[in-house]
């Protein structure tokens, strides 16, 4: 029998190495979630604890069975209908990713392109929908993986709600490690999901909803073109008190515990570690000679950087993983064989991790450079 043991340091963009009381709780006996009241209570209170790191008092929150990207799906399946014209605002992989999201709902997309390097140019999108801003929702992302980018979306969510227009925020790899405010930014569905910042197993699905995005797709004039895409079917899920679909009960008792890592540090003690470690990456990867990716805006969960020249990025990164045993992530698009991504996010996002990755960095860099 084949068993699948991976040996290695995964400090990766995500997945993330999860903790072991994390583990264990995956492993405990569960009930029927369908039936059982209990278990809905427990639904309820992890939603209730992930309101800490929404920052909402006003949004549903709603955990879904599938991995980060049927957050995305759903939340374009259920606002999309024909011809809804949507504005993508693009300046990296997954930012440019939502329009084909969009598309195969029949949604007419306009995408705002901006620079990979840096944050969104907030006084060129403000020229942009001053000219034309009659769109349905946008999309943006917090955190931009390939390119290790942390939009300043506060500000972007503010303007576009100026215009009356819904906000998208896929904050996948940035929720839990960085400053999140719903409420206050107008955001009106937020996503991310359990294998980041939280680091729990892959697999949950996390998506808050306000008011006006719950108002868009009831007055939507056509169904909604999917079931397991369809968020209208968790609205007061918990009022309901029946599920759309069996729950992983096992997989969210885990959730709940790797949340309960997180709280028990405390949000601002957590946001503090996380910009910690990307500031150590940066000092020494500059110091290694390697070049960073972006010019500013670095996210706090992930650093994007150029190996040093001579040696390629899928050279370093088997070397690392061979004779190392730590697996580093490489990235996507026009990036993907150029850039090398250190995750520093969740339980990666330690002092003791990054400093071992690091120095088995240097050592992979000496060796490649005397082959």
């Amino acid at each position: 029998m084949l068993f699948y043991r991976p040996n290695y340091l995964m400090m990766t963009a995500g997945p993330t190495t999860v903790s072991g009381n994390v583990l264990h709780a995956r492993s405990k006996v569960f009930g029927n979630p369908d039936l059982d009241s209990d278990f809905l209570s427990y639904y309820r209170f992890v939603c209730h604890r992930l309101s800490n790191f929404l920052g909402t008092e006003k949004s549903q929150i709603i955990i879904m069975n599938g991995e980060g990207m049927l957050g995305l799906d759903s939340a374009c399946a259920s606002l999309t209908e024909k011809d809804d014209r949507v504005l993508v605002i693009s300046n990296g992989f997954f930012g440019e990713g939502f329009k084909e999201l969009i598309e195969v709902y029949g949604g007419d997309v306009t995408v705002f392109e901006s620079s990979w390097k840096k944050s969104v140019d907030l006084e060129a999108l403000t020229t942009f929908l001053e000219k034309d801003s009659n769109f349905k929702y946008a999309t943006l992302v917090h955190c931009d993986t390939p390119s290790g980018l942390l939009n300043d979306i506060g500000p972007i969510c503010k303007l576009l709600k100026s215009k009356g227009i819904l906000t998208v925020v896929d904050t996948v790899a940035a929720l839990g490690g960085v400053d999140f405010r719903t409420d206050e930014w107008g955001v009106d569905i937020a996503l991310s999901a359990s294998q980041k910042v939280f680091s729990a197993a892959p697999g949950l699905t996390l998506v808050a909803v306000s008011d006006a995005a719950w108002k868009a797709m009831e007055n939507r004039a056509t169904p909604i073109p999917s079931f397991y895409c369809n968020l209208l079917l968790w609205k007061n899920i918990e009022e309901k008190k029946v599920f759309p679909y069996t729950m992983p009960a096992s997989d969210i008792i885990s959730f709940g515990t790797a949340v309960d890592n997180l709280l028990s540090e405390t949000l601002y003690r957590v946001f503090d570690r996380h910009e910690e470690m990307r500031d150590l990456c940066i000092e020494k990867l500059k110091s290694l000679g390697c070049s960073l990716y972006l010019e500013s805006d670095f996210s706090p969960t992930v650093t994007a950087f150029l190996p040093p020249e001579g040696i390629t990025a899928a050279e370093l990164i088997n070397h690392l993983r061979e004779n190392y045993n730590i697996l580093l992530s490489g990235s996507y698009g026009p990036l993907s064989n150029t850039v090398v991504r250190i995750g520093h996010m969740g339980e990666n996002a330690r002092e003791d991790r990054i400093r071992f990755t690091l120095d088995c960095l240097e050592k992979t860099i000496f060796e490649l450079k005397n082959r």
